[in-house]
């Protein structure tokens, strides 16, 4: 027994010693690889903060040397909602920038009416009627725009912004109605122009949003849903842009203040005129394409607005409530 016990230690010892010069070898390397990727992490952490700078640095230069405008001459440019406001507007101002404009509207005589306007002016334009609220009808839209023109590599979405008498006049919609008209409707339309884009490498969707997107409305709480929800999908679209390394497919995001663009509602009583004011569909219409010709992602009606917007998703909720009630517009018949 004892010669058994002599062993067994003898035999413990020497398997501590081989471990103990495995693991002498082995703990530096384990050390030298926590160095190496606490090195690693460092850098990263420094190469972000430098980028962020850099794009501070770059933001607060274009807002003095805004980027070059980009030509929008025989680009095919899809309105939804060219029969009133400003879809009409922007159909206009398209055609007279030189893009071939393809007006939609399920109110055919207005948007004839836009399509006419253009074609007297010399521009080139086309009408469509279609109810987009149906899944059906957007498909059948599809087809018979690539038919006609091929490509189309503008598409912008009017659809789903009010107007400032129908905030005041009109019950609030129904929730599914809101809800296609506003969001569905517009995913409909993404899938079925953006693989093109995507396959050329060329486009631009272009989403206006009341903002109703950034602040609840009144008794129009499903319209403020399906307002925050285009402003996910418009973020959504474009991280998935980036993701996929396709950077010559653009988002804007543009955000109006029904209120402000003013062209039916002239007993409409703003509680701070002197900081809002209103601006004419025409005028709206120039601010959007002048963003989007400059390909920012992120624009309002009028442009004060968009920092005010920011200004509100950072500050803390009592801050907010204030700020929402002392610029509530106060609206009014006068």
């Amino acid at each position: 027994m004892t010669s058994e016990v002599y062993y067994d230690r003898k035999e413990s010892k020497l398997l501590n010693s081989v471990l103990g010069i495995f693991l002498n070898v082995f703990f530096p390397i384990k050390m030298l690889l926590k160095v190496y990727s606490l090195c690693i992490l460092i850098v990263d952490i420094g190469w972000v903060i430098l980028n962020a700078v850099c794009a501070v640095l770059q933001a607060i230069y274009e807002l003095f040397r805004p980027p070059p405008l980009k030509s929008v001459r025989l680009e095919t440019a899809l309105i939804i909602g060219a029969g009133r406001g400003v879809g009409r507007e922007l159909s206009i101002q398209l055609a007279n920038l030189g893009a071939i404009v393809l007006c939609v509207d399920k109110n055919t005589v207005s948007n004839e009416e836009t399509v006419d306007c253009i074609k007297r002016k010399g521009g080139s334009a086309i009408s469509y009627t279609c109810d987009i609220t149906r899944r059906e009808n957007v498909q059948a839209l599809a087809s018979q725009l690539k038919k006609d023109v091929g490509f189309v590599s503008m598409l912008f979405y009017c659809c789903g912004i009010p107007s400032p008498r129908s905030l005041l006049t009109q019950p609030p919609q129904d929730i599914h109605d809101t809800l296609d008209l506003t969001l569905t409707s517009y995913f409909w339309l993404i899938d079925l122009f953006l693989p093109e884009m995507k396959a050329k490498n060329h486009g631009h969707i272009v989403a206006l949003t009341s903002v109703a997107g950034l602040s609840y409305i009144k008794d129009q709480m499903p319209l403020s849903v399906a307002q925050f929800a285009v402003q996910g999908l418009a973020e959504s679209l474009t991280e998935d842009l980036r993701v996929n390394k396709i950077d010559g497919v653009h988002v804007t995001l543009t955000h109006i203040y029904p209120f402000i663009v003013n062209d039916e509602s002239a007993d409409i009583r703003l509680r701070i005129p002197s900081y809002f004011g209103t601006i004419t569909p025409k005028k709206a219409a120039t601010s959007i394409l002048e963003s989007v010709r400059r390909n920012y992602f992120e624009a309002s009606v009028p442009k004060h607005l968009l920092y005010l917007g920011h200004l509100l998703r950072i500050l803390p909720r009592k801050a907010t409530v204030l700020i929402r009630d002392l610029l509530d517009t106060g609206v009014d018949f006068a």
